[in-house]
């Protein structure tokens, strides 16, 4: 049932962003959930509709109608999670393939979100540290995720991301010998309405992918993937155009397998707080068919 919130902005808030005033206030609440209140014009700020980056003042006059028993999305379970990195400020997670990043309308359990809420709050009674998602991994691909623990850690590499400083390389599993060592695929990519499917589409956007071959076998080919731009399934859609499938990829016609063979293996960001780079890496075995990869390694 939904209830009106009616709250006074303390002046050790001043200045802070209206969406993460909100994440604040209601921690058991999702912010896509809070951010749709706003947009709709469920919450005002002394009696006018503002957006979710309006900057509150000291003594601001905040009302939100919310219903708080939509609190699942923050709901706490433990998951074990293979942390490659943590400090204060983020968590660096191998994230596997086939887990959700967040709860969906289908699927509220068993996400890395919910795994990450329980680890961030087990030794914390009382208070609720609200994990920030800066990016995003498909169900389907494994690999390195980054996330902020406070809202600073947040707005810095949502800005990163936005501004394209980030280091991104995949591994993939492809069907055939590719014959070329690198190359770089450039096709627009856009969504068929029809179909609800990505594809190359001739009025889609500029994408772009750089491709190395890392290894030969008999029938496949273990390739590094970098996509210089980042469109919906990019990676998959522009290794099925040059007739290379990525094995799993039953969609677009590649080889059975018991999941999709792609893997975020390197990841590389300026730190939220003091801004040098730094790099993490993690490789997987267990899709590649010759274990020439090692273990999590992290460098700075």
């Amino acid at each position: 049932m939904e209830q009106r919130d009616e709250i006074v902005v303390l002046e050790q808030y001043d200045k802070l962003r209206l969406e993460d005033f909100l994440l604040g206030q209601f921690q058991t609440l999702s912010k896509m959930y809070l951010r749709e209140r706003v947009k709709i014009g469920a919450c005002e700020v002394n009696g006018r509709h503002e957006n979710i980056g309006y900057r509150l003042r000291s003594n601001d006059f905040v009302e939100i109608v919310v219903d708080h028993a939509r609190g699942t999305a923050m709901r706490p379970e433990d998951i074990a999670l293979d942390i490659v990195h943590e400090d204060a400020d983020i968590i660096v997670v191998n994230k596997p393939a086939e887990m959700l990043m967040h709860p969906s309308h289908c699927e509220n359990s068993g996400t890395l979100l919910n795994g990450l809420v329980f680890y961030l709050n087990k030794d914390n009674p009382g208070t609720v540290l609200r994990p920030g998602l800066p990016h995003r991994l498909d169900k389907q691909t494994s690999g390195l995720v980054v996330i902020a623990k406070n809202a600073m850690a947040h707005r810095k590499l949502s800005a990163a991301f936005l501004k394209k400083r980030i280091e991104k390389k995949y591994l993939a599993l492809v069907d055939g010998c590719v014959e070329q060592q690198e190359q770089t695929i450039i096709a627009p990519i856009g969504r068929f309405a029809d179909e609800k499917i990505w594809g190359v589409k001739d009025d889609g956007k500029h994408s772009e992918t750089r491709l190395v071959v890392r290894e030969r076998f008999e029938d496949k080919t273990l390739v590094e993937l970098e996509p210089i731009t980042g469109r919906t399934n990019q990676l998959r859609i522009h290794c099925a155009l040059i007739g290379h499938p990525i094995v799993g990829d039953d969609i677009r016609g590649a080889s059975p397998y018991f999941r999709l063979c792609l893997h975020a293996w390197q990841l590389g960001f300026p730190h939220p707080r003091t801004q040098e780079l730094v790099r993490f890496q993690t490789d997987v075995d267990y899709f590649a068919p010759a274990s020439s990869i090692g273990k999590s390694s992290s460098t700075n």
